[in-house]
């Protein structure tokens, strides 16, 4: 069932010199439980995509229907949509702690049902020995930690993810993309994840979306199929098809130099 629709949508920005075509007539769905990662050339509409579905700006056309209910500008369906950019944003004065439950303090909802939620999640994902830390003192990959379950404690419908993984070293950013695909799919959680690594959205996506560059437009969707059990990010990487696939998307993306 979709969860997520995206129906003729279109964004042009106005300036003093002009109007700028960032976005053209993209139609799509993401079903409930769905991973989806969106690639295209870098300044494509990516990231103005993931602000206008988290209602944060207003589409020039189109609409975006979450559970069949118009997101507009101001949001009106923020506490159902989660937003995790590529940097962590934590508060350096609070403790993890503190951090973790900023969402629910703003929001007016530290109630005890939501405070043991998260609660359990600290423990569940390994965080009970640091909630007392300040993040000065955790790793950057412990850092983008916090950050999702910060995102998750407010207990959002959709998750945004914004390059999430840029800000890490190569090797950390693979163990991490581990870790939040299965603190994911563990919730039950809905994604939408923009990424330039192609290799990264294969391997964390159930389908890919490729835009041309801008104005952007939907140029394929690929449906993911590996041929792997109990599948993680990491062992995606190593499934027979994955090159087949990276091939695929590499050829679509316009960033060839001719």
């Amino acid at each position: 069932m979709a969860l997520l629709k995206i129906e003729n949508l279109s964004m042009r920005y106005h300036t003093l010199e002009g109007e700028t075509p960032a976005l053209n007539n993209l139609n799509f769905e993401v079903n409930s439980g769905e991973f989806v990662s969106i690639v295209g050339p870098s300044g494509c509409g990516k990231s103005t995509l993931l602000s206008l579905i988290a209602g944060l700006i207003h589409p020039s056309e189109g609409k975006i229907l979450l559970n069949n209910k118009e997101i507009q500008n101001p949001c009106n369906e923020c506490s159902k949509i989660g937003y995790m950019l590529q940097k962590d944003h934590l508060f350096e004065w609070r403790t993890i702690y503190k951090n973790i439950t900023l969402g629910l303090e703003i929001q007016g909802k530290l109630s005890s049902e939501n405070i043991q939620r998260v609660d359990y999640m600290i423990k569940k994902y390994g965080l009970e020995n640091f909630k007392n830390y300040y993040p000065q003192q955790l790793s950057g990959g412990m850092r983008q930690r916090v950050a999702l379950i910060r995102t998750l404690a407010v207990n959002p419908e959709i998750l945004l993810l914004d390059e999430p993984f840029s800000a890490l070293d190569y090797q950390t950013r693979l163990a991490v993309s581990d870790e939040i695909y299965k603190i994911i799919k563990d919730e039950g959680k809905t994604a939408v994840m923009v990424t330039h690594d192609i290799s990264e959205a294969i391997a964390i996506a159930d389908r890919v979306i490729i835009l041309t560059k801008r104005p952007a437009e939907i140029k394929d969707i690929l449906n993911i199929n590996l041929s792997i059990e109990n599948r993680t990010p990491l062992k995606s990487r190593e499934a027979p098809e994955f090159r087949h696939y990276f091939n695929a998307i590499w050829k679509e993306l316009d960033v060839h130099v001719e």
